[in-house]
């Protein structure tokens, strides 16, 4: 069966999220670890994460995905906020250990004019500070659309991040249509090249989840404005024969679309109505 599922509030907690998934036929989910645009992070429920653990067992809820804070950005030029950025992405992937198995994605950030060099060198001395052998969370370096001096705005820049890691065992790779599309990536016409790049640059066994969105964009725009499916640049079609593809099809697929929940239950429907049944 295809697993997909949308973005949810955190607010309420982790059962509530599991519950609103399953209210719109998800079986996964996203959520922020805390305020995307601050960093602050309530305070962990344990009564609640038993109560989501055995309802997410129950209701078949696949591998979710926590999203760090738009904020961080482990490679700026300012010394304090690296400081903040690594500071908050391992109190995070602390957190994530009540929730064991999972996912963590974050966006590697910008280098403000240092270099792309100097912005890789950042990210991956971040994560050699925060990674330790014996979590089980996989952290994720999400495809970017090439805004500004945005790190990994190609599959390069990530395998180069990869590289530097020396726990990469504990890294994957989310890639997110509208950002890979916007970055020059055409997955409308040359979908089964897209994936053979992906797969001789960065190895297809990194890629762990899916984004699932369309564009506002035309190819190569590299400006990252999410569209809902089917009415953006992208399409409805193109994206259907991507969770149908049979290097892509076993994976996650989040939906990042600009909706509310019933929106997401559409969404839902359209891909499941659309996806081979097992």
């Amino acid at each position: 069966m295809l697993t997909i599922g949308c973005h949810l509030s955190s607010s309420k907690g982790y059962l509530a999220m599991g519950k609103e998934a399953v209210k719109i036929n998800a079986n996964t989910f996203q959520f922020f670890t805390r305020n995307p645009r601050g960093g602050n992070a309530k305070e962990l429920n344990p009564s609640d994460i038993e109560a989501f653990l055995a309802y997410a067992k129950d209701h078949k809820i696949h591998q979710i995905l926590a999203h760090a804070p738009y904020t961080l950005n482990a490679c700026s030029a300012d010394e304090h906020l690296r400081d903040f950025a690594c500071q908050t992405m391992a109190d995070d992937l602390r957190r994530m250990e009540y929730t064991p198995n999972n996912c963590y994605n974050f966006h590697p950030g910008s280098h403000v004019k240092q270099g792309v060099e100097t912005g890789i060198a950042y990210i991956a001395g971040m994560l050699n500070k925060i990674l330790k052998p014996e979590q089980t969370t996989t952290v994720l370096l999400e495809t970017m659309s090439g805004k500004g001096s945005e790190v990994g705005r190609n599959f390069e820049e990530l395998r180069e991040i990869l590289d530097r890691v020396d726990l990469r065992d504990h890294m994957g790779v989310c890639l997110d249509t509208c950002h890979v599309w916007d970055g020059g990536y055409d997955i409308v016409n040359h979908l089964d090249r897209v994936i053979q790049k992906f797969d001789q640059v960065i190895g297809l066994h990194r890629l762990k989840a899916i984004h699932l969105n369309d564009s506002l964009n035309p190819l190569g725009a590299h400006k990252d404005r999410h569209a809902k499916i089917g009415e953006g640049h992208i399409g409805k079609d193109a994206l259907i024969r991507v969770v149908n593809h049979p290097a892509l099809k076993h994976l996650p697929f989040y939906l990042e679309t600009p909706n509310d929940l019933d929106g997401y239950k559409e969404e839902i429907a359209l891909m499941r109505d659309n996806a081979p049944q097992p």
